[in-house]
């Protein structure tokens, strides 16, 4: 058997799960959460939770327990993903972080911090597709390895209250996808 291996660089391998909602069924969003459960990359292991919402006042929240690897995110991926997360000026909360739930139903991440409680729920989980792209592809920095099963329900509370908006349905690669989904095993490489 001929496996090839990715010749980049792996700069981090961890999970990514996302919530994207919009009360119109179009862009823009009004809840746009990035979750990030790392395993493994140069400022260490942890989580970090990038929130805005209108349950935030519309403003970005970062909570996370390792800060160095929230903001080593905020310069490399996850603010490649998203410009308006790069901002090093946004404060990072310390908080604590739990899930629960079997993936192929649903999926919780809990999120406590100093401000009250945060959870992110997936539901209605389809079948899973898997994207592997190299850096520089589709003019991104870094390539990618993921595992993203889309959610067609999820739902996001602050203190109990449930954030507006719903998923919306897309097409990735002509399959069935959401703006919401579960990225359980993800890697990202760069050049060498």
């Amino acid at each position: 058997e001929n496996m090839a291996a990715d010749p980049n660089k792996i700069i981090l391998t961890g999970e990514n799960p996302f919530i994207r909602l919009s009360p119109t069924g179009a862009e823009p969003f009004t809840t746009n959460a990035s979750f990030w459960r790392i395993i493994t990359c140069p400022a260490g292991p942890g989580h970090v939770l990038y929130l805005k919402s209108e349950r935030t006042e519309d403003r970005w929240r970062i909570y996370s327990d390792n800060i160095a690897m929230a903001r080593w995110l905020q310069q490399t991926v996850q603010g490649m993903l998203n410009p308006e997360t790069a901002d090093l000026s946004i404060p990072v909360d310390d908080a604590a972080f739990s899930k629960s739930g079997d993936p192929r139903y649903f999926w919780t991440e809990t999120v406590i911090t100093n401000d009250g409680e945060v959870a992110l729920t997936w539901y209605d989980i389809g079948e899973p597709l898997l994207i592997h792209t190299s850096p520089g592809e589709g003019g991104r920095q870094y390539g990618v390895c993921t595992l993203l099963s889309p959610a067609r329900g999820a739902r996001l509370t602050v203190d109990g209250v449930q954030a507006a908006g719903k998923p919306i349905p897309i097409q990735r690669e002509g399959r069935p996808f959401s703006t919401c989904a579960l990225a359980f095993s993800e890697s990202w490489t760069e050049a060498r």
